[in-house]
């Protein structure tokens, strides 16, 4: 009976200890890594549901994750009875038993987009300077561009908002070209500087730069009207410039952005005879291969396979697939 008691501690102090590791250091890579994950997910699954309703007419919401806060509390006892003389005449007998309480209270704050944060976030125009900072991060000169610029001094960009739709500018895809080997040969740089008083952003080319960078440095500035001496070229937002040393950007917000998204969903043919979602503009049916849209969303009663994203609206699923 002793040992029987030995080893039912042992094993009760063995639940308790591997408990306390779960909830301890050991948790923070768990939960960290898993709550990251889950609200990654949770992002991508909202702005396609949200670009998906845009095509329906539909209003999109935004619904932020502002806070997560866990917490964990693990109480153990354990209570421990034998008869420790059998033959006593005495009652002897002492109870066996073990509690244990887990509780795990996680709290998650969310604050919706709304009022001013609304407007400043997906209503707002995006900064010029944000659009060549990116650039100077890495990410891709052409889809930058194609994304979020509808205008580069004045040479038009494709659209297929139904509010906006226009086929791409001949030049537009020149610019763009020339812009993304700039960039792959290191040959762009920004610079933000006050003068007067003003906060001015400036681009420059590098000047030893190779023969076909050089090529297209000169082509990017003939067909944006800038000056082919120019050192520095002024950055600005708008679609006409003011000098032959300027750029400017008309950039587009984030709803527009996810409104030239919605122009790439698949939308059941069923639904478009119905009028439950707007039929994509001419533009698109009638684009070139170099005007292709931003995403190729398509749509079934079945759940994908093999998906990026996924979301169900409508009794139907949306999807982008993984390999796109």
């Amino acid at each position: 009976m002793y040992m029987q008691v030995r080893l039912t501690l042992t094993l009760v102090t063995a639940i308790v200890v591997a408990g306390c590791q779960t909830i301890g250091p050991g948790s923070i890579q768990r939960d960290r890594l898993d709550y990251a994950s889950a609200i990654g997910d949770s992002w991508k699954e909202q702005a396609l549901l949200n670009i998906v309703k845009l095509r329906y007419f539909d209003t999109p919401v935004f619904l932020d994750v502002a806070s997560v806060i866990s917490s964990y509390t693990l109480q153990g006892q354990v209570d421990v009875a034998a008869r420790i003389f059998p033959n006593s005449p005495t009652d002897t007998f002492r109870n066996l038993g073990a509690s244990g309480l887990y509780t795990d209270r996680p709290t998650i704050s969310y604050a919706p987009l709304t009022g001013e944060k609304f407007v400043n976030n997906l209503l707002r125009p995006i900064p010029p300077q944000a659009i060549f900072a990116m650039m100077q991060a890495g990410h891709q000169a052409d889809y930058i561009f194609y994304a979020a610029v509808r205008a580069i001094n004045d040479v038009y960009n494709y659209s297929g908002s139904p509010s906006r739709a226009r086929r791409e500018d001949p030049a537009f895809p020149r610019v763009v070209g020339a812009l993304r080997r700039i960039q792959q040969a290191g040959a762009l740089g920004m610079r933000v500087e006050k003068r007067d008083g003003t906060e001015m952003t400036l681009i420059f080319f590098r000047e030893n730069a190779s023969e076909d960078v050089a090529k297209d440095i000169a082509s990017l500035k003939e067909t944006l009207g800038i000056a082919n001496d120019s050192k520095e070229i002024l950055l600005g937002f708008g679609s006409l410039r003011h000098s032959d040393r300027e750029i400017t950007l008309l950039t587009r917000s984030m709803m527009e952005m996810l409104v030239e998204f919605s122009a790439g969903i698949e939308v059941p043919q069923q639904h478009l005879l119905e009028g439950r979602a707007r039929a994509a503009p001419e533009t698109v049916a009638q684009a070139s291969p170099g005007e292709a849209t931003l995403a190729r969303i398509r749509s079934g009663s079945e759940p994908p396979r093999d998906a990026y994203v996924a979301v169900r609206y409508r009794n139907y699923w949306f999807w982008i697939d993984d390999r796109d």
